[in-house]
């Protein structure tokens, strides 16, 4: 949701997204007996094949293959699929599919990864945003964790609200309990 709310944004506020890996499996030292191994140890797969598509594409060829991915998980309710076919269903070269099964990537997903938490701490999850402020400085932090897109002004507000609150030194954490589950509207 947080991604989608980025892109719904981004021309507005002249963004330009530059999309990066973080795998759960890495992060947290997902041990093979775990009973989360299955769900982390695929979506690791996914990543090596976004930075297959990144490293022939650029970074552009990877935002459509995260949307592809999230349309088939959350709006069709897939839990694993060949990953020719998201590559086939946004245009991009099937070869990149071999990428899933060559642990030789999960070093550039690592590193990737380990830049961006480098900008927040080891002790949050996803979604991360980093950017650079009108000042130079580069500021991150965890979140915003969102149940839905915001309509137009209320997205605007968010980002507004966001950016004031990560630029501020000493500002950490906002945090409330879930009330309600992502609502993830129409397949995009």
């Amino acid at each position: 949701m947080t991604a989608r709310w980025v892109v719904s944004i981004s021309e507005a506020r002249d963004l330009h997204v530059v999309w990066e890996p973080i795998s759960l499996r890495m992060k947290n030292d997902v041990s093979p007996d775990s009973e989360h191994y299955p769900v982390v140890a695929w979506s690791t797969k996914l990543l090596r094949v976004m930075e297959s598509a990144r490293e022939a594409g650029g970074d552009d060829a990877v935002f459509p293959l995260y949307l592809e991915y999230g349309r088939r998980i959350h709006h069709d309710g897939e839990r694993e699929w060949a990953p020719a076919a998201a590559l086939a269903a946004v245009g991009l070269d099937a070869s990149h599919a071999a990428a899933a099964e060559d642990a030789s990537w999960d070093e550039v997903v690592r590193r990737r990864m380990d830049e961006g938490l480098a900008l927040v701490g080891p002790d949050v999850g996803t979604p991360l945003i980093a950017y650079e402020t009108a000042d130079g400085r580069t500021v991150a932090n965890f979140g915003p964790v969102i149940a839905e897109v915001p309509p137009d002004e209320d997205g605007l507000r968010l980002w507004d609200a966001f950016t004031t609150l990560t630029e501020m030194d000493g500002f950490f954490e906002l945090k409330r309990a879930r009330s309600q589950r992502p609502q993830f509207g129409d397949r995009p």
